[in-house]
């Protein structure tokens, strides 16, 4: 066996082979790192404290807040609905931010801020690859200014003359029942969420809108709720002679039927004949896309539409303002119903009389189901009234009709209230109007509160108008008091007034969550 030689190279089985990268220090606390990976021969702690991934990043911003509809700007001319410390405001947030598009976002927060103090805070964690294998992550902080802008859609509605086109509309009679109906279906159905200004004026309301289709859309829900007949009349605003482009603005006239529900109207009597032979004499118990007449005496009841109306328009007789109230003395029904209605015969007295004279009244009625003796009636005295319409005059001179006219006609059931008024549980919403330059004077004020009491009482006491509206619970405090003086005040006697079951009512809260009003 020959001598091993020193010098010849040795073998390792790969078994005792080890893999190892080169290493060096970092250059400034010296820390062994993989040379292969180190960025500029740094540690990663000190590659943190020297490199800043979020350089280039806005740091102060600004977000513009429209007050008047609570709608953020989003660039470059969007406005955008979003509830502070929601998904939407933080998404607004980040897009303003310039240089985000470099980095990849890991996490975004609100950071809570005093609400009055007008700041909006983020916090963001990014994370930027600075070398091959080296990605850095960091969190830092973003300050917003919330700064107040008018959006165009309410400096529009703040400015005159620019609406584009006008619905007006109209019904002269002198009460506001019939606009209060039609303001709950309005906001039932939403049809005035494009309107720009909502403007008071006598007999009605003006609607503004900066589109045309909007209003003929608003005009057409008109036409499918009331009777009503429209007029359309254009104005040349400006015209440009070199491309011919002209701009105008449009105003659409509605004037609503001047016959509101429980008024007493006289047809004429060629109308009543083509109608189904009526009697001329009657009362509307309801107003929808047409008029719906009945006769008391009878049961017998006839439509109008709105064509056949406007074709021979007639007046009202006399409205709600004008009934007297009437005890009943004797009722006796006489077989004849129809729907909610029975035929019966009663005896009234004139509730002024009573004490002073002795004087009743016969007539037939339409109520013999909700009327008892000892009862107040709402009706109205034909008798010694002079009514100035040629109508009525037809009637009169008529030698058919002239002896089927009534002392009193009975319209509804008056329910004694309390002097001392209760709470409701339940309330309807109103639309925001501007009075414009029709401000009202003290007693016009009290009409007007007078008008609104004689329509809740109408809702109150009519199952079917109700169907038609959007009622609402009322607040928790004002339930607890209605609660509270119903306790207090039930020894001072029985309230017949009708309730409205909580089944019917709407909780506002959970509405407005569904919808997602304007």
């Amino acid at each position: 066996m020959s001598a091993m030689d020193l010098d010849a190279p040795v073998s390792i089985g790969p078994q005792y082979r080890e893999q190892t990268n080169a290493t060096i220090l970092c250059c400034n606390c010296g820390a062994a790192i993989d040379g292969t990976t180190s960025a500029g021969a740094l540690c990663y702690d000190c590659v943190k404290l020297t490199i800043d991934v979020s350089q280039g990043i806005q740091r102060e911003a600004t977000l513009h807040f429209c007050r008047d509809c609570d709608r953020w700007l989003l660039p470059p001319s969007s406005w955008i609905v979003a509830a502070p410390e929601s998904r939407e405001l933080l998404a607004l947030c980040l897009k303003k931010l310039r240089g985000l598009h470099k980095v990849r976002i890991i996490d975004a927060s609100f950071i809570w801020t005093e609400p009055h103090s007008r700041r909006v805070k983020v916090k963001l964690t990014i994370q930027d690859s600075v070398s091959e294998g080296v990605v850095l992550q960091q969190a830092f902080e973003i300050e917003y200014v919330v700064a107040y802008q008018q959006c165009p859609d309410c400096a529009k509605s703040y400015t005159a003359n620019t609406w584009r086109a006008c619905v007006q509309v109209r019904q002269k009679v002198p009460h506001k029942r019939t606009f209060l109906y039609l303001e709950q279906l309005i906001l039932k159905h939403a049809a005035h969420k494009d309107t720009i200004n909502i403007k008071e004026v006598k007999d009605g309301l003006d609607f503004y809108y900066s589109a045309r289709n909007q209003a003929e859309k608003f005009v057409d829900f008109l036409n499918s709720v009331a009777p009503v007949r429209t007029k359309k009349s254009q104005e040349l605003i400006s015209m440009d002679i070199h491309t011919s482009t002209k701009s105008y603005k449009f105003s659409y006239s509605v004037e609503l039927v001047p016959i509101c529900k429980d008024d007493l109207v006289a047809i004429p009597i060629k109308l009543a004949k083509q109608i189904g032979n009526i009697s001329p004499l009657g009362l509307c118990y309801r107003v929808g896309t047409s008029l719906n007449i009945l006769d008391p005496h009878t049961l017998q009841t006839a439509d109008i539409s709105t064509p056949i109306y406007w074709r021979a328009p007639f007046t009202a007789l006399a409205d709600v303002q004008e009934l007297v109230e009437f005890v009943v003395m004797d009722i006796e029904p006489i077989g004849g119903q129809k729907g909610k209605w029975l035929l019966a015969e009663a005896t009234v007295a004139r509730a002024s009389d009573l004490g002073s004279n002795d004087k009743t009244y016969y007539t037939r009625t339409h109520l013999g189901n909700v009327l008892h003796p000892g009862d107040s009636v709402m009706g109205y005295m034909l008798t010694g009234t002079n009514f100035n319409s040629p109508q009525f005059d037809a009637l009169e001179e008529s030698n058919v009709y002239a002896s089927q006219i009534p002392d009193v006609m009975l319209v509804k059931k008056f329910y004694a209230r309390k002097k001392k008024s209760k709470n409701r549980n339940w309330r309807l919403k109103r639309m925001a109007k501007d009075e414009g330059d029709l401000l009202p004077k003290k007693s016009d004020q009290e009409k007007i509160d007078r008008d609104y009491e004689m329509f809740l009482r109408d809702v109150e006491e009519d199952t079917e108008l109700r169907q038609t509206m959007a009622l609402y619970k009322a607040q928790e405090q004002a339930k607890k008091d209605a609660e509270a003086m119903s306790v207090v005040e039930t020894d001072d006697g029985e309230d017949e007034t009708p309730q409205i079951n909580m089944d019917e009512l709407l909780d506002e809260f959970n509405e407005l969550n569904v919808q997602g009003e304007h």
